[in-house]
């Protein structure tokens, strides 16, 4: 897998891109890319080798700090009603972001901006040069092959760094030329819509170029034609869906129009032909641990992920050391994490309690400072678990941050779910749109549908109406990627962000107060004490259900640890989802008052403000009298 990794280094030492394309000093800071050599734009593009080594720089910016290595992938995806990122007051960097109060002067916002833009003008100089080589149209069968696979790629890439910009930030600048010297660089802001239905047609195009998987020779983190439809069909959702215009939430009158797209792109995908490039794996658990273990997955389920290499801030990733348990002890057997992303306390019963995805997407342990087995943790303190330092293979010791694990930017069973979504959407809540579904589903279950179905049921969702559909629709994707940067988007296209921050803000003061549906969620969690020996073999053992209240008498039991579980949902926990500054008084048997200092899930966000949105970076306005600001910035 990572033979494309050691071809990408040599091609960003060999290869310049922005010298290349004319830029010069006067250009706006989202179109500057930093040159890598001297070579020129002509002789790159005159073999092969020199086209292949420059779609392969333009997939780079995609990886590193950032990129999806920590930035796009952790930061910008939370909180939701899933996730919390790393907890605390707002800072004036990450948290500020998770905390839904982020400034136009953030870092974290500033160079990620740059860096996708780098990407996007990466591609555009392959977009425009290669279809005018020479052997584009008079090479060998082979070199117009590989040229027509480069072409397509760079559209691909294009259109991901695009929509990664347009998902973030709304009406965003667009160039779909190299930037030269002397042209205007004062760009506006660009309709979303008109954006996004162009690199729509655009994915058409790459789809027709691209080979498949199998087709594609030795397998890489390489983009082949299923992700590009895939990626067609969720850029064709976001396109029919909401967006932020203004301080109010908006949908296209053709939006239909958008989702009859995204329906044929999966359903060519789930043809039997198509299924032997791509399908869904039998283990959602092998899925995640072929990642952590650097390695491919048989069923090829992940369509396309970055590829991290370099363990470096350019072009590596911190993914599972920055997420994933918190582990304390850097001197032991699996080093040390930052565990920054904790669940929101409600996620974890979403899931029923026989689907095995809860146990690979949530982490209910760690390693303390002294220690090299795994222990529990309360359920305030519980992680996000599909990248895990202690799965690495080799284990890493020490503190080092980067880890290299790829991120998955799109999965088969997104294919299957979108599907569901479009059939139920255009034609309601068919055998099809059902069926798509629950093969996503009875994979959590073990491949046993009856059993996927029943907790369905018990759990009051149904197939009885369209309207019901989608909320089993919503509720699936809920559970099918934690952790993976996809909720909040999707709460965001289909107008529910408001409502599912509310009603998980919501559900967490029930479980404070044992209310309904959380009477049966324990106070306190026991698990056995360890022994050093027992890492290797066993997980944490915790000896009582998740489902059962704690017995009145809840003093430890001999060879057993307490935490709190219900319990560490106090006055604190829950003001602390509020504004700073907000009284919460918390009404159980015995009051309890407290005022938040804003640490919590979305702490400061308030609808109607803006806030769905990123601030445009203060120096890219300052340089840009022609780009307005976003609203509520």
């Amino acid at each position: 897998m990572k033979s494309f990794q050691s071809f990408r280094r040599v091609a960003l030492a060999a290869v310049a891109l922005a010298g290349t394309a004319g830029l010069v000093s006067s250009c706006k800071d989202y179109l500057e890319v930093d040159p890598v050599a001297l070579n020129t734009t002509e002789y790159t593009f005159s073999t092969v080798s020199g086209a292949t080594a420059a779609v392969i720089g333009a997939y780079d910016p995609l990886s590193g700090d950032n990129g999806y290595g920590t930035r796009i992938s952790l930061y910008y995806p939370l909180d939701s009603d899933e996730l919390i990122g790393s907890a605390g007051a707002a800072d004036g960097g990450r948290r500020s972001i998770a905390r839904y109060t982020a400034l136009p002067t953030n870092t974290e916002i500033n160079n990620p901006w740059n860096q996708l833009y780098q990407g996007v003008e990466r591609s555009n100089i392959c977009i425009q040069q290669i279809p005018q080589m020479p052997l584009y149209t008079g090479g060998s069968a082979s070199d117009v092959a590989a040229l027509k696979r480069l072409y397509g790629e760079a559209l691909t890439l294009r259109a991901q760094y695009i929509f990664e910009l347009v998902r973030n930030w709304g009406d965003v600048p667009v160039q779909f030329t190299p930037a030269v010297s002397g042209q205007d660089f004062n760009l506006p802001n660009s309709d979303r819509n008109a954006t996004l239905t162009r690199l729509i047609a655009d994915l058409q195009m790459a789809i027709d170029l691209l080979p498949w998987r199998s087709q594609a020779g030795a397998a890489s983190e390489r983009i082949t034609k299923g992700a590009a439809k895939a990626l067609r069909a969720r850029l064709c959702l976001y396109r029919g869906g909401y967006s932020l215009q203004n301080n109010t939430m908006q949908r296209a009158s053709d939006y239909a129009d958008y989702y009859r797209i995204a329906r044929q792109e999966c359903a060519d995908l789930m043809t039997t032909s198509a299924r032997a490039e791509h399908t869904l794996n039998p283990s959602y658990l092998e899925v995640f641990k072929s990642m952590n273990e650097l390695r491919s997955e048989t069923a090829n389920e992940i369509m396309f992920q970055v590829g991290m290499a370099t363990a470096t801030g350019a072009s590596g990733s911190k993914v599972g050391y920055y997420n994933g348990p918190r582990l304390q002890n850097a001197s032991g057997t699996y080093g040390s994490t930052q565990g920054a992303v904790t669940i929101a306390p409600p996620y974890f019963y979403a899931f029923d309690s026989t689907d095995t995805r809860r146990d690979v997407t949530i982490t209910t342990y760690g390693i303390a400072s002294t220690a090299n087995v795994q222990t529990g943790v309360a359920l305030t303190s519980a992680t996000d678990g599909k990248w895990r330092r202690d799965w690495h293979i080799p284990p890493v010791t020490g503190t080092v941050n980067y880890l290299d694990y790829n991120w998955p930017i799109i999965r088969f069973s997104d294919v299957l779910l979108m599907f569901a979504e479009t059939e139920n959407e255009l034609n309601g809540p068919t055998q099809a749109a059902q069926d798509a579904l629950m093969e996503v589903r009875a994979r959590g279950f073990g491949g046993n549908r009856a059993l996927a179905l029943s907790t369905l049921t018990q759990a009051g969702f149904s197939f009885s109406s369209k309207a019901n559909m989608f909320n089993t629709i919503v509720n699936e994707r809920y559970i099918e990627f934690g952790g993976e940067g996809i909720r909040k988007y999707d709460l965001l296209r289909w107008n529910l962000f408001e409502t599912k921050l509310a009603e998980v803000k919501s559900n967490i003061e029930k479980m404070a107060l044992g209310l309904p549906p959380y009477q049966n969620v324990p106070l306190y969690q026991y698990y056995r004490t360890p022994t050093a020996a027992s890492l290797a073999v066993q997980p944490v053992q915790w000896t009582r259900s998740f489902y059962k209240p704690s017995p009145a008498v809840n003093t430890a039991p001999t060879g057993t640890v307490r935490v709190n579980w219900r319990q560490g949902i106090d006055a604190a926990y829950v003001a602390n989802t509020k504004p700073a500054g907000t009284v919460y008084t918390l009404n159980a048997a015995t009051p309890v008052t407290a005022t938040s200092i804003g640490s919590g899930l979305a702490a400061e966000y308030v609808p109607g403000r803006g806030k769905e949105l990123l601030p445009i970076p203060s120096a890219t306005l300052s340089a840009d009298p022609a780009l307005k600001q976003n609203f509520g910035y």
